[in-house]
């Protein structure tokens, strides 16, 4: 079995979450500058066999596709091209960003971490990746 990677995409930054190899246990991988997130995952990937990725899906509350969602599907394309055999998933992502920020109150984390964005999106890619496991 391989891993399954998660990605919280952003334009500036992604955070990336990836399971264990019996895929049980989500956990936060890393934050990468978007530009340079195809080479990071062509690395990954080299070094560990991943099975699937997750791709988180924004969405307004009345459904409607957010923004960045233009951008996900380039990525997503890229993606296809790079990875012909990996198998895209698309997970909702509402609300990840809110419960990263709880999560990190609930911890203890103090004041000036919380403010760093790049461990919120982390956080949420894990969020993103945890939900797809429960629900599969």
């Amino acid at each position: 079995m391989g891993r399954i990677i998660a990605i919280d995409y952003g334009t500036k930054r992604t955070g990336i979450a990836v399971t264990d190899e019996l895929q049980i246990i989500a956990s936060g991988l890393t934050t990468v500058d978007t530009k340079t997130l195809i080479p990071f995952l062509k690395e990954y990937i080299q070094k560990e066999k991943v099975e699937a990725m997750v791709i988180g899906e924004p969405k307004r509350m009345n459904n409607e596709a957010s923004d960045v969602e233009a951008d996900i599907l380039r990525f997503r394309e890229s993606v296809l091209k790079t990875f012909p055999d990996l198998k895209i998933i698309r997970q909702d992502e509402r609300f990840t960003s809110k419960m990263a920020f709880q999560t990190m109150i609930d911890s203890g984390i103090g004041k000036k971490k919380r403010k760093n964005k790049a461990l919120v999106d982390q956080i949420s890619a894990t969020i993103i990746l945890q939900d797809y496991l429960y629900n599969k």
